[in-house]
C-alpha cells in the first residue's frame, strides 16, 4: 500500500486534483497506455512528444465523457502572430493539422447557413429564396466544472461546401472549377479576423458572423424544441416561453445579426405576428459593450447588407422604422436625436450601427467595469439611457482563479492556501484574509521566493525559446496587452529611452536593473499599430547592444503574445503596465491577472484599475495620469504638444532621437509618422514615476477577491438573465441516482 500523502504533498497538488478531479491514478496510467497502444497504435519506442499529449487528452476526455453526457441530461430534466526584422509577420497557425482529441465532430446537427438570394413577399409569408447555402458543422468541446462534476459544452463551428466538389465539372476537365466552390464556401472558417480594410474581407467578416449566428440560433431552437438531450422528438412548440429557457448574450457587437435572424426565425419559419416575435427577441437578447472607441463599434455599409443578407436588411429597417417612431413621440419635432439615435445612419454611405440595434433590441445593456457603464450612459448611448433608463447596468469583469493563479502560478496558491485554506479557489473573496499576513516575515519571504523562482523559470524559457538571455534578478517591468494606440506602448517606448539616456549619461550610478518586456499583436490590417511594433524592436535593438548600458536595462518584444505565453509571463511579473489614456479602456483582465500574481500596477484611472485600486487600496498601486474629467477638459481646452516639447529636456532629446533616426540609421525617416502620435503624449511623460514593495503586493492579492469570474457570472445570471446561481454538485456517472 502506498504511503498516505502529507498536507504538505496534497497542496503541492492543488493544480492537479483540485481541477481535474483524478480519483485513481493507476487507472490513469492503464488508459494512457490503452490509448497511446490502442488508439494511436505507438508504443514508447517510437512515439513522439505530440502522441504522448494525444495520449493524455484522450485520456483526460475519457474521464469527463460520463459526467459530460449526465451534465447536458441534468440540464434537461431540471429544465433550467510572429517579429521579423522587426515588423510583425502574420502566418498561418494551422492548429488543426494534426487533428484536435479534445473535440467531438456532431454531423448529425449539421445546420444549413444561408447567404445572397432575394425576398419574396406571399400572401402565406415572406421567403428568402435563390440562396447560397453553406453547411455548419458543430464541434464539442467539454469544459468541465470546478469539483461539481459538471462538464458544459463549448460548441464551434466549421463551414462545409453542401457536397465536396461538383462531379460533372470535374469528370469533363474542370478540376479547378470543381473544387472552387468548395475552398470559398470553407474559407468562412479557415481565417480569424481577417483584415477588414477591403472589400473582400469585410465581406468576409460579415459572413463569418452571421455563419456562427445563423449556426446557433436553428440550434438553440432546435434543442429548446427537444423532449430530452440528443431527442430529435419536438415536444415544446411555444416558442413565447423561449425567453424563460434560454438567455443570449452579445458579446459586443460582433453577433449583433441574432437579432434579426431571431426575427426572422421567429416570423418566417415560425409564423409568429411581428408584435410577438420582437417581444420574445428583447427578452432574450441582453447586449454587453465592449468598447467606447467609435472606430471599433461596427458599422456595416447597407449595400453590402442588401448583397449578403437581404432579408435581414428589410428587418433591420423595420425595426428602425418603428424605433424612430417611438422615439419621435417622446421628443416631437427633435430631428437631430432621430438622426443620433437611428440605426441606419445616412450621413454619407449608408451604414447600418450595430451598437444601436443591440440596444434597440435587447432587454439589458452593460458596460464591463464600473467607469466605462458610467461613460456609456453619459457619453456614448447618452440619448438611449435618457428614453430607457431601466436597461442599463454595470457588470465588472473577471477571471478565472483556477487558471491564473492555480494553474499557472501554483507556488503561490500554495503559498496562500497553506495560510488561509483552498476554499479561496471557489470563493476568491476569502483572499481578504491574507490582510492579517501583510507584516508577516515568513509570508513576506514565501512570496518573494516564489516570484523570484518564477522570475527564473521565464528566463530560461526566453533564452530556450527566443535566444535571448536577460536577468532574473532585474525589476521585469511587462506591459502586454493588444497593440493599439490607446494602449500607449508609445508612452512606454518614450520612458524607456528616457531611462536609457539617463543611464547613458550617469553609467556609474546605482541604477536598478530593469528588463521591459512589451508583447501584443496588430491586427493585420492596422499599420500604425506594426509600426509601433517596429519602434519598439528598433530600440531593443538600440538598447541591448549598447555596452555602457550593459545588463542595467534591457528592451525585450514578446513575439506571438498568446495565453500560453501569458501563463509564464504573467507569474514572473513585478510590475504590471496599465497605461491607457483615461475613458478608453473599458475594462482590462490582463490588469487583474497581474494583479492576483502578485504584480503591481503602475497605470491610470482608467477601466477596471479603479476598482482595483478602491479594493487593494490607491496606495498600493503606481497611479498618475490624469482622469477622465481632465482629459474631457483638456479635450475642450485644447492641447499644445509643443509646450511640453520645449519645457521638458528630457522628452525633447527623446523625440528628436526617434524623429532624428538614432533607432532607424539606415532609415532616418522611418518613424516620422510615429513622432507625430509621441507627441500627443507628451503631457502623460510628466507624471512617470516608480516606487518600492512586497507588503503591497500582499494588499493586492487580498483586493483581488472582486475580479473573480465566479462573482461576474454570478451577476449576470441573478441580474439579466433571471436565474439563480447553484453550487450543486451532481452525481458523478457511477453514482447511484
Amino acid at each position: 500500500m502506498s504511503k498516505p500523502l502529507t498536507d504538505q504533498e496534497k497542496r503541492k497538488q492543488i493544480s492537479v486534483r483540485g481541477l481535474a478531479g483524478v480519483e485513481n491514478v493507476a487507472d490513469l496510467k492503464t488508459n494512457f497506455n490503452r490509448h497511446l497502444h490502442f488508439t494511436l497504435v505507438k508504443d514508447r519506442n517510437v512515439a513522439t512528444k505530440r502522441d504522448y499529449y494525444f495520449a493524455l487528452a484522450h485520456t483526460v476526455r475519457d474521464h469527463l465523457v460520463g459526467r459530460w453526457i449526465r451534465t447536458q441530461q441534468h440540464y434537461y430534466e431540471k429544465d433550467p502572430k510572429k517579429v521579423v526584422n522587426g515588423w510583425q509577420v502574420e502566418e498561418a497557425d494551422d492548429w488543426l493539422r494534426y487533428g484536435n482529441p479534445w473535440e467531438k465532430a456532431r454531423p448529425e446537427y449539421m445546420r444549413p447557413v444561408h447567404f445572397y438570394g432575394r425576398v419574396e413577399h406571399n400572401p402565406d409569408g415572406v421567403k428568402w429564396v435563390d440562396t447560397q447555402v453553406i453547411l455548419a458543422l458543430p464541434y464539442d468541446t467539454p469544459v468541465p466544472g470546478y469539483r461539481n462534476n459538471i462538464v458544459n459544452t463549448m460548441r464551434l463551428w466549421s463551414a462545409k461546401a453542401p457536397c465536396e466538389f461538383h462531379l460533372k465539372d470535374f469528370n469533363v476537365g474542370g478540376y479547378i472549377q470543381a473544387v472552387l466552390d468548395k475552398n470559398l464556401a470553407e474559407n468562412i472558417s479557415r481565417v480569424l479576423y481577417p483584415n477588414d480594410n477591403f472589400f473582400e474581407g469585410k465581406e468576409l467578416r460579415l459572413k463569418q458572423e452571421y455563419f456562427v449566428v445563423a449556426a446557433t440560433l436553428q440550434d438553440i431552437i432546435r434543442r429548446f424544441k427537444a423532449s430530452k438531450f440528443g431527442s430529435t422528438e419536438v415536444v415544446r412548440m411555444d416558442l413565447t416561453t423561449l425567453p424563460d429557457k434560454v438567455a443570449i448574450q452579445l458579446n459586443d457587437t460582433h453577433p449583433a445579426l441574432a437579432i434579426p435572424e431571431l426575427m426572422r426565425i421567429l416570423m418566417d419559419d415560425e409564423k409568429l405576428s411581428w408584435d410577438t416575435a420582437w417581444d420574445i427577441t428583447v427578452r432574450t437578447c441582453a447586449y454587453t459593450n465592449h468598447t467606447v472607441l467609435p472606430e471599433a463599434l461596427e458599422r456595416w455599409p447597407v449595400d453590402l447588407f442588401q448583397n449578403l443578407l437581404p432579408r435581414h436588411l428589410e428587418i433591420t429597417y423595420e425595426i428602425n422604422r418603428r424605433h424612430l417612431e417611438r422615439i419621435s413621440a417622446l421628443y416631437p419635432g427633435d430631428h437631430d436625436r432621430l438622426r443620433r439615435m437611428s440605426v441606419i445612419e445616412e450621413c454619407g454611405q449608408k451604414k447600418i450601427n450595430m451598437a444601436h440595434l443591440c440596444i434597440v433590441g435587447s432587454h439589458s445593456v452593460n458596460g464591463v467595469a464600473q467607469i466605462h457603464s458610467d461613460i456609456i450612459k453619459d457619453t456614448v448611448f447618452k440619448d438611449f439611457y435618457d428614453v430607457d433608463p431601466q436597461k442599463f447596468q454595470n457588470k465588472t469583469n473577471g477571471i478565472t482563479p483556477r487558471r491564473w493563479l492555480v494553474m499557472c502560478n501554483p507556488g503561490l496558491a500554495e503559498v496562500i492556501a497553506e495560510r488561509i485554506g483552498e476554499d479561496y479557489i471557489r470563493d476568491l473573496s476569502q483572499l481578504k484574509s491574507l490582510l492579517k499576513f501583510v507584516d508577516d516575515d515568513a509570508v513576506i519571504q514565501d512570496i518573494a521566493k516564489v516570484k523570484q523562482e518564477n522570475k527564473m523559470k521565464f528566463a530560461v524559457l526566453l533564452e530556450e525559446q527566443c535566444k535571448v538571455k536577460i536577468n532574473p534578478n532585474s525589476m521585469f517591468d511587462v506591459h502586454v496587452k493588444r497593440i493599439h494606440e490607446y494602449k500607449r506602448q508609445l508612452l512606454n517606448c518614450l520612458h524607456i529611452i528616457t531611462l536609457y539616456n539617463r543611464i547613458k549619461k550617469e553609467p556609474n550610478k546605482a541604477w536598478t536593473p530593469r528588463t521591459i518586456m512589451i508583447g501584443g499583436k496588430a491586427a493585420p490590417g492596422y499599420h500604425t499599430a506594426k509600426m509601433i511594433i517596429k519602434l519598439i524592436t528598433a530600440i531593443g535593438e538600440v538598447v541591448n547592444n549598447d555596452s555602457v548600458v550593459g545588463v542595467r536595462l534591457k528592451v525585450i518584444f514578446l513575439e506571438n503574445y498568446r495565453v500560453t505565453l501569458a501563463e509564464k509571463v504573467i507569474p514572473a511579473a513585478d510590475l504590471s503596465e496599465q497605461i491607457s489614456t483615461a475613458g478608453t479602456e473599458a475594462s482590462g483582465t490582463g490588469n487583474m491577472k497581474f494583479m492576483l500574481n502578485g504584480a503591481l500596477t503602475i497605470g491610470t484611472m482608467d477601466g477596471a484599475n479603479v476598482e482595483m485600486a478602491e479594493e487593494a487600496g490607491e496606495e498600493n498601486l503606481f497611479i498618475f495620469g490624469m482622469r477622465v474629467k481632465d482629459v474631457e477638459a483638456l479635450d475642450k481646452k485644447g492641447y499644445d504638444a509643443m509646450e511640453y516639447y520645449n519645457r521638458i529636456p528630457e522628452l525633447k532629446q527623446v523625440i528628436d532621437q526617434i524623429s532624428g533616426g538614432f533607432f532607424s540609421p539606415g532609415e532616418p525617416d522611418q518613424f516620422k509618422d510615429i513622432v507625430k502620435m509621441l507627441m500627443l503624449l507628451c503631457l502623460s511623460f510628466i507624471y512617470l514615476f516608480l516606487f518600492f514593495w512586497i507588503s503591497m503586493v500582499i494588499h493586492n492579492i487580498a483586493g483581488c477577491g472582486k475580479f473573480s469570474s465566479d462573482r461576474t457570472i454570478a451577476q449576470y445570471a441573478r441580474e439579466i438573465w433571471g436565474m439563480e446561481p447553484t453550487l450543486e454538485k451532481i452525481a458523478a456517472p457511477d453514482d447511484p441516482r
